[in-house]
């Protein structure tokens, strides 16, 4: 974990706008779906406890398309990820910085991403006013499955016991379900609102096997039914048409008329100044353009990779107030 320490900062006017629009969302959906009942409670001014009152008839499934829309438009706005948390004050620098970064990938600990150093920086990041895209790093294939034996059950079980938590043959809907209910619990406990788009991240695969279909539907399955937060995407362009394809109807079964927010690796001709959809596909609403590179602003260097989104916060923290 970082070790700097935070000082004391007032939250902008962007950070007051977005708590007031979040509190109205989430109390929508808090009486709407009984998982949201038992999350911590966001502390409601009486003025937005009563302006949310009208809101209490919305179902769930208008919550999570309202947010989903949210996320999607026609900006370009600059964001950048990068494995671990580079500190506070390396933060502060960059968003002071000419740079216009605008977001960040915010990690959270899972099953190939074991990092826990994104963890408890939701509220210094909403206060140096970053956006942030949520990240979840699910089971991977990693080569092609094709030439790739499946592990027993035995084997799997001996895995487990020996702590592995990231396996090509991990990969099925029943883990899928168990992960999407783990990305819930993990997005709630570093408080972001109801709302927040998931970003489930699935590296490039030369072929989308059938077991890999299972799980990430089923993960998507999963997080639409909690009712709190919104199943987005994050995939290369090389697989990212099949997958549209399933999660599209995953939203279509679950009564929800919104575009999945999908997240894009890939493609060529990558400008800071291009739209999310120019990688190549109209439902692209951020676009990862540039890999590994190491830049310097105000005196940190970090490793990153370049992206480009619709919206200032491809979670939607920031946008849903905008």
């Amino acid at each position: 974990m970082p070790s700097d320490t935070r000082l004391p900062v007032r939250p902008s006017a962007r950070r007051r706008r977005e708590l007031a629009s979040v509190a109205l969302v989430a109390t929508a959906a808090l009486a709407a779906t009984p998982f949201v009942a038992r999350m911590a409670p966001f502390g409601l001014s009486r003025e937005n406890a009563a302006a949310s009152a009208a809101l209490a008839a919305v179902p769930a499934t208008s919550v999570l398309e309202t947010a989903a829309k949210a996320v999607a438009g026609n900006g370009r706005h600059l964001g950048f990820d990068t494995h671990s948390y580079p500190g506070d004050r390396a933060m502060k620098a960059w968003r002071a910085s000419d740079a216009n970064y605008e977001w960040v990938g915010y990690y959270l600990p899972a099953p190939c991403h074991k990092d826990d150093s994104w963890s408890g920086t939701r509220e210094r990041l909403a206060e140096m006013d970053w956006g942030v895209a949520v990240i979840y790093v699910g089971q991977q294939t990693w080569t092609d499955p094709a030439h790739r034996s499946r592990m027993t059950k035995a084997e799997l079980a001996r895995a487990e016991r020996n702590g592995a938590t990231c396996l090509p043959s991990f990969v099925d809907g029943e883990r899928g379900r168990a992960e999407g209910a783990d990305a819930v619990a993990r997005t709630a406990a570093e408080g972001f609102p109801v709302g927040t788009v998931i970003y489930l991240d699935l590296e490039r695969m030369e072929i989308v096997p059938p077991h890999m279909r299972d799980y990430y539907r089923e993960w998507v399955a999963r997080v639409l039914e909690d009712g709190r937060f919104v199943p987005g995407v994050y995939v290369h362009t090389h697989n990212a048409k099949v997958v549209y394809r399933d999660v599209r109807g995953q939203y279509a079964a679950a009564g929800i008329d919104a575009d999945p927010p999908f997240w894009v690796a890939g493609g060529s001709g990558f400008d800071r100044d291009r739209d999310p959809a120019d990688v190549g596909h109209t439902f692209a609403q951020a676009w990862q353009g540039v890999l590994d590179v190491v830049e310097k602003r105000n005196g940190f260097r970090m490793p990153i990779d370049v992206n480009v989104a619709s919206v200032p916060s491809p979670s939607g923290v920031v946008a849903l107030a905008d």
